[in-house]
């Protein structure tokens, strides 16, 4: 019997509609106001703030601009922050922990406004999310959450009960699960080709394929070595995140790379998408590791991601094991063919929480632990507003001390299959728990 068949394109999905486009070559500046590292989604709000406020300001980055996980996320608007409220309040307080919750409903209302007020074309749906349970107690947990996120916040939150769950999606692997409405899908690609254009429109100057070398003070500014020459520049601003190298190495110290993988299927019949995804909503679980999915922006197929523990190359083991976890969610699915399978870099820390630092003069805006649609852009803008001295703008939960640093580690993520390994452990338990 033949092994199946993973997939046709080893590309992201979303480089079909908005392919990869190289930027012309600009001229060097020898003096900035603010030198951007990274060219994602934070990189580029930041640029547009800055440049609309009449600084000079240029960004660089080590690929094409987007190449990393601006144009290679799943592009669900979830702010998600990784810690639940208990655990935030028990490391930070009550009040911090409640700022960070309410700062996420801000964050994903700016961004929708951000699109509108922009014109940006990029397939925004504002169609929903639902967040499956593994058992009743997760399904009771995931309710009291819902209930105060509506009481508290005003976000149009609520539990769908097992009896009512494919109403929301076509699987009885869930025992229901809960619904927040303020929570959309776009098109990623899309999204940063507009922000891009919007942020040359701007006078912001974006340098591709030009890494950034290290970067030394210089008097009251810094000196920045690039692959095509030195630049002065007064300020200097990092949003590197998941692609953070040896030129940054305060910060390469205290964030992870993690690989997440998605598979796209072929086009879907209308009347299969309208029983699998009946409601077109974003769909996420409630586990350490476990996976999302949501329908492409036309709604003719299905793509579904979650952690890789790869570290090199592109091994076919992470695209059979999302093709297995499609199939127990799908079962109608297993003849189906994969159209593209790929991977991309998000960044973690140790307090799984974005943020804005400062650390030798140099602002950091980094650390969206697979969150960056929401937080990217939002954590972008504010650290422009910081930089510029705008002390009310600038204000955020997320900005405060760095991230701890890791022991023993200095950029090699050597650790993390063996730690995806024990997440999986801890899913396996829980879930064999909830089936008792």
């Amino acid at each position: 019997m033949h092994a199946p068949r993973v997939e046709d394109k080893a590309t992201p999905y979303w480089w079909e509609a908005a392919p990869l486009t190289p930027l012309p070559q600009q001229p060097l500046p020898r003096n900035l106001d603010v030198l951007i590292v990274g060219a994602g989604y934070a990189g580029l709000s930041a640029g547009l703030v800055l440049a609309r406020e009449g600084r000079s300001v240029a960004a660089f980055d080590a690929m094409d601009p987007g190449e990393g996980a601006s144009t290679r996320n799943g592009g669900i608007t979830s702010g998600t922050i990784r810690p639940d409220y208990a655990t935030l309040t028990r490391r930070f307080g009550e009040e911090k922990a409640l700022a960070i919750e309410a700062e996420g409903k801000a964050a994903r209302e700016f961004l929708y406004d951000f699109i509108k007020t922009e014109g940006l074309v990029c397939d925004f749906q504002p169609v929903g999310q639902f967040k499956g349970a593994f058992g009743y107690e997760q399904y009771e947990a995931m309710a009291r959450t819902a209930d105060r996120l509506a009481k508290k916040l005003g976000i149009e939150a609520y539990a769908v009960p097992y009896a009512e769950q494919r109403k929301y999606v076509g699987t009885d692997v869930y025992r229901g699960g809960t619904v927040r409405m303020d929570i959309g899908g776009l098109h990623p690609a899309k999204f940063h080709s507009e922000l891009l254009r919007v942020a040359l429109a701007s006078e912001l100057t974006v340098h591709g394929r030009t890494p950034v070398i290290s970067i030394d003070r210089d008097g009251s500014g810094f000196r920045v070595l690039t692959a095509a020459g030195t630049v002065r520049a007064r300020q200097v601003l990092v949003c590197t995140n998941g692609y953070t190298d040896a030129a940054v190495p305060f910060l390469r110290r205290r964030l992870v790379p993690v690989r997440s993988r998605i598979i796209a299927t072929e086009e879907l019949a209308p009347d299969v998408m309208a029983r699998l995804m009946p409601k077109r909503m974003m769909i996420t679980e409630n586990r350490e590791v476990g996976f999302y999915y949501r329908p492409s922006p036309d709604g003719r197929r299905i793509l579904l991601g979650g952690r890789d523990s790869s570290r090199v190359g592109d091994p076919a083991a992470p695209k059979l094991l999302l093709r297995k976890g499609l199939i127990n969610l799908f079962p109608e699915l297993e003849a189906v063919r994969l159209s593209h399978s790929w991977f991309g870099n998000v960044a973690m820390n140790r307090d799984m929480i974005p943020r804005i630092f400062e650390k030798d003069s140099v602002v950091y805006a980094t650390g969206f632990c697979g969150s960056g649609v929401v937080w990217a852009p939002w954590v972008g803008m504010h650290a422009a507003h910081k930089l510029m001295g705008h002390e009310e703008r600038a204000r955020t939960a997320f900005d405060f001390r760095p991230p701890a640093f890791i022991p023993f580690y200095r950029g090699n993520p050597w650790f993390m299959p063996a730690f995806i390994q024990g997440y999986r452990m801890h899913d396996r338990i829980a879930m064999w728990r909830a089936s008792r």
